[in-house]
């Protein structure tokens, strides 16, 4: 039996129609988004982290202060832990890969596997720096030592960026052509280099710098709130907090074009994102609701709020869910909340951003210490979680608002799945391996908090040498 689709221009997906249960099936999606929603936030951090060690060195270095120095020691050893955890729960994603989603890697793995491939060779490098780097502290001068950090920061960022294109690729396929059912006339780099890779990487390695900074930030305030006042928890919070408060205005920014984009190449998810049911012109924009039969209801409407959004007009046309098939359109409820509070998130981070600029201004005008009030530092203490909320509800949006492709307009979620039964078991399963993990590295990361603090680097000209740490 086979399944013909004619979605979008031009594009025919011809599919056997697999029989996989409905548990099956759900307990797929739910292994691979749990491991997604899982492994994204390590990598995030490990793609922002080592950034943030960098700076902090680079600072300690050029000013000679030992609270700058003691965070970036304490930070590289924070830094190799998360990365060997990444390590791992990468290393589960690239199996589960295959093993749940035959049908997608067993005929698009010619097309989409360019972006893995290089990736494997950034995140090798990455690790090969990282080793330099942790080794190194008190076997180079500081300012050498500096530099074998750089590419560990390149390596990382790179490594996100083929990432994100391999996902971009399935929001929207080229590269191949489909002909009676078979890939022919593959171009890779057509592939790799789609019309979603701009917004998605930069939007992305945007979302894992702020990542990294509010978390690392937020772990600070808390000790500045329980009265640790000391240089190194201001430095602490201090400069995590500023470069993500740097960063989020331009995530806003990219996240309105990566909205804009979707206009035209997804409507339907847009559409989904937005509550739109009927196409046309003047479309409000609608905040909160729930899916009714005909749009959201309960939501609060803001007039032309999406026309002028998309097309800097009210006349702007909005393509609605009413050009979709009702079994092709996403979940709308849950795609809609999850764009609401990234975006709501967002906006959060943004405003405490701005709170620190007026706190500096006040600095600049008066003299005297950057002012730290209890409600501000309340309300930094939770950046981290509202960075994580922001991070996971824009990746639901990307991962939900496809459904039901897999591959956009090509190939259906059900098409891709392993027909094997007992995928329930591997789910359980994989819920136990990373509860044991979470547990794991939060233990360790205490301890390494908690631990004595680390000798200081050695500077230019110092004849003593320190034991490794």
């Amino acid at each position: 039996m086979t399944n013909t689709v004619l979605f979008g221009p031009g594009v025919l997906a011809v599919d056997a129609v697999r029989r996989v249960s409905e548990g099956d099936l759900a307990a797929a999606r739910a292994q691979m988004g749990f491991s997604l929603a899982w492994h994204i936030i390590v990598a995030c951090i490990g793609v922002g982290l080592p950034a943030l060690t960098l700076l902090a060195e680079w600072y300690g270095i050029r000013t000679g202060d030992p609270a700058h120095r003691l965070l970036a020691r304490r930070w590289a050893r924070a830094m190799g832990v998360l990365f060997a955890v990444g390590a791992v729960s990468g290393t589960i994603l690239s199996f589960e890969m295959g093993l749940l989603w035959p049908g997608l890697m067993g005929r698009f793995g010619q097309v989409v596997g360019l972006p893995f491939a290089l990736e494997g060779i950034a995140f090798f490098l990455e690790a090969i720096f990282l080793g330099i780097y942790l080794y190194a502290w008190d076997r180079l001068p500081p300012r050498r030592h500096l530099l074998t950090g750089i590419p560990i920061v390149i390596a990382g960022t790179v490594s996100a960026f083929f990432v994100v294109c391999a996902n971009a690729w399935m929001n929207q396929p080229r590269g191949f052509t489909l002909r009676d059912g078979r890939i022919v006339h593959v171009d890779p780099w057509a592939a790799m280099l789609n019309p979603a890779s701009p917004p998605q990487t930069v939007h992305m390695i945007l979302a894992a710098f702020m990542v990294a900074s509010f978390l690392t930030a937020a772990v600070y305030a808390v000790a500045l709130l329980r009265g640790r006042r000391d240089a190194y928890h201001r430095a602490g919070f201090f400069l995590p907090f500023t470069l993500g408060a740097i960063v989020a205005p331009f995530q806003i920014v990219v996240g309105d074009w990566a909205a804009r984009f979707l206009s035209g190449y997804q409507p339907a998810k847009l559409a989904a994102a937005e509550g739109v049911y009927r196409t046309g012109s003047h479309v409000p924009l609608t905040i909160g609701g729930v899916a009714g039969d005909h749009g959201l209801k309960y939501g609060l409407e803001i007039p032309n709020g999406l026309s002028l959004l998309v097309g800097y007009s009210p006349g702007t046309v909005v393509r609605g869910l009413d050009r979709v098939p009702p079994v092709l359109r996403p979940p709308v409820t849950g795609v809609h909340w999850a764009f609401d509070l990234m975006v709501a998130a967002g906006f959060f981070l943004l405003f405490m951003g701005v709170w620190l600029l007026w706190q500096w201004w006040r600095r600049r005008r008066t003299g005297g210490e950057l002012s730290t009030p209890r409600p501000f530092l309340a309300l930094a203490a939770l950046t981290g979680p509202a960075a994580v909320v922001a991070l996971e509800c824009g990746w639901s949006v990307t991962e939900l608002g496809r459904q039901p492709w897999i591959v956009y307009g090509v190939m259906s979620v059900r098409d891709a799945v392993n027909p094997a039964p007992g995928l329930m078991t591997g789910l359980w399963l994989v819920l136990a391996v990373y509860a044991a993990m979470t547990v794991a590295t939060v233990y360790v990361l205490r301890r390494l908090a908690r631990g004595t603090p680390v000798p200081q680097a050695p500077q230019e000209g110092d004849v003593a040498r320190y034991p490794v740490v």
